[in-house]
């Protein structure tokens, strides 16, 4: 009798076992810590009712929402190994939304960090088990669309690995690095044929830009040389000495430290004034001023912070793009160099009232007018209270208005 007993309870106890492992293997979880800690069951779309619906992958940069217990109170949450920022006010007992990290350089995520959730309270801690995939690559920017063979450059994006193949211009470049957390790809530009986009396949997708690289004439309303409506405002030379890398002329902003507020932009070599031109074709004037963007090569040998470059059409201070690469977030400055010429990217949406910092223009035709033809205007100036903490030396070339998406 005993022993029909002792089997009974033998067997119940291992029930019991078995389906704590199959509801743990069914959820994904690997073990908690400690009794209250957090517990995950499923990942939702983070979305309105009826979209907020499970999901059975996710991906970098994707909002998401884990749902399960005891997630009020979290100090950390990875995916792949890699850090979230955390946000308590989207977390409940039951739910928690949550930013995917932009960022995970999945070539080098650990084996053991691959496909997990971490998630951990002051409690205790879970790992849950689940795909996050490497999407598809996206390109940002390019180093310098207008490089020369044998110039560096470099592609800046993000989920740049995993590389199956790379083509500038329409030319394969098959020797390159990649960061190792693929926000960029470096490499030395082979010679060219002809023009073309930058076209970047990945084992996760492809992406190309909308416009092409090494050209010198689409959107060209100023390059000093064959197209050169250049009209007033500073000295044109053509020094590779001074500016090494150069493509025949170019146009040189240069100024001492000025003083606080000085925009004294119509002194000699404090401006780059056009004739007028057609930044944008007068059919193209419906569409939103993020799918057009003022391009030129710019090159700065020496450190540079304090003085603004800003850009205004036609002598209109209504609407103004400052470009101010020393400034960084929480108003912190780091002297900015190139390091010979790069290609500096400006989209329309980007020109705003109030000195370039208030509201965008609603429209192109609001930026540019009825006809969308007029000068382009780059011009200096000291917006700060303080003297400028140093001067600028600076020459620019190939101005052009160009669509980007």
């Amino acid at each position: 009798m005993n022993k029909v007993t002792y089997n009974q309870r033998y067997s119940s106890l291992l029930l019991l076992v078995l389906a704590t492992v199959l509801t743990c293997m069914q959820s994904g979880c690997k073990k908690e810590t400690t009794e209250g800690g957090p517990v995950i069951t499923s990942v939702r779309n983070y979305a309105a009712s009826p979209a907020d619906t499970l999901v059975q992958g996710i991906t970098t940069g994707q909002y998401v929402v884990l749902i399960g217990r005891n997630l009020r109170d979290a100090v950390q949450i990875s995916f792949n190994g890699v850090p979230a920022t955390i946000n308590s006010a989207m977390y409940s007992d039951t739910s928690a939304a949550v930013l995917v990290p932009a960022v995970i350089p999945f070539p080098s995520v650990s084996p053991e960090d691959l496909n997990t959730i971490r998630y951990v309270t002051r409690q205790g801690a879970t790992t849950f088990t689940f795909d996050i995939v490497a999407p598809p690559p996206t390109i940002a920017s390019i180093s310098n669309e207008n490089a020369n063979e044998g110039d560096s450059v470099h592609i800046n994006g993000l989920n740049l690995f995993f590389i199956t193949e790379l083509t500038f211009a329409g030319t394969p470049i098959t020797n390159y690095v990649t960061a190792s957390d693929g926000t960029s790809i470096g490499f030395v530009l082979p010679a060219l044929t002809h023009s073309g986009p930058v076209v970047l396949t990945t084992k996760s997708g492809s992406a190309s830009t909308a416009f092409n690289v090494n050209d010198l004439t689409t959107g060209m309303l100023c390059d000093f040389d064959n197209v050169n409506t250049f009209s007033w405002g500073t000295g044109i030379e053509n020094s590779s000495v001074d500016f090494p890398g150069n493509r025949g002329n170019y146009a040189v902003l240069n100024n001492g430290i000025l003083p606080a507020g000085d925009g004294t932009w119509w002194g000699w070599q404090r401006s780059i004034n056009t004739n007028d031109v057609q930044w944008v074709p007068v059919d193209s004037l419906g569409v939103s001023p993020d799918d057009y963007a003022l391009k030129f090569e710019i090159s700065i040998p020496d450190a540079w912070s304090g003085t603004s470059i800003y850009v205004i059409k036609g002598f209109s201070f209504d609407y103004m793009a400052r470009y101010e690469p020393w400034q960084g977030a929480n108003g912190t400055v780091t002297p900015f160099t190139t390091k010979g010429w790069q290609t500096v990217t400006i989209p329309l949406s980007l020109f705003r009232g109030n000195e370039g910092k208030g509201s965008a223009a609603a429209s192109l035709t609001t930026l540019l007018g009825a006809s969308g033809n007029g000068a382009v205007n780059i011009q200096t100036k000291n917006f700060s209270a303080s003297p400028s903490a140093s001067g600028l030396n600076a020459a620019i070339d190939n101005i052009r208005v160009v669509k980007i998406k």
